[in-house]
């Protein structure tokens, strides 16, 4: 007699497959009214996630896989060049797993810091830091990230600079900057 496992029947709920991952800016772009152009300032190329808790509110809500509460789980695929711009993570420690590519990883309050990942390489920046990560090799970049809020958090704040804000409500007006804030991404320090 074959002893039933629960979890036989919701296997296909905690699988993610490549193919099936949406960009989380074509859903905010959607969801908020977000002018493409404006989160290409803020974001890289594509930054996908595939995990996030259960009950989730923040740009990784739509991750196909909803996991424990404490960890959300995105890949960046970014070509030459592109970055994610000067941010940080006010209650997060966000981690870099390079999958494929060079990235080089930038921190502190101006990005007076940097360190190069090669493929396999691992480098984990903690909270209220500013950071930045930008693919410096010569194909398609591959960043696995992976961010642990605080207990209790369902969003993950994220501020970049005030002079980025300025800049996008200029370009595409407040409505645009109040909209990025519904998804977690502020301009300047917080309040």
């Amino acid at each position: 007699m074959t002893k039933h496992n629960p979890l036989d029947d919701t296997v296909h709920q905690r699988v993610a497959r490549y193919a099936d991952l949406v960009p989380y800016k074509d859903s905010m772009n959607n969801s908020e009214g977000i002018p493409p152009e404006a989160m290409l300032m803020m974001s890289p190329d594509k930054v996908m996630p595939i995990m996030s808790p259960k009950g989730w509110e923040g740009r990784s809500k739509i991750a196909p896989v909803k996991g424990a509460p404490g960890l959300t789980i995105t890949l960046a695929e970014c070509p030459p060049g592109d970055s994610a711009g000067l941010h940080k993570h006010t209650g997060a420690v966000e981690n870099f797993f390079c999958v494929q590519g060079r990235f080089e990883i930038i921190w502190g309050d101006v990005g007076q810091f940097s360190t190069i990942l090669e493929p396999l390489d691992f480098v984990s920046v903690p909270s209220g830091i500013y950071r930045d990560f930008k693919n410096v090799g010569t194909e398609l970049g591959r960043l696995l990230v992976m961010i642990q809020p605080e207990p209790g958090d369902t969003q993950d704040a994220v501020y970049h600079a005030k002079s980025s804000g300025e800049e996008i409500a200029k370009r595409w007006g407040s409505s645009t900057v109040d909209a990025m804030a519904k998804v977690g991404i502020r301009f300047g320090e917080p309040v």
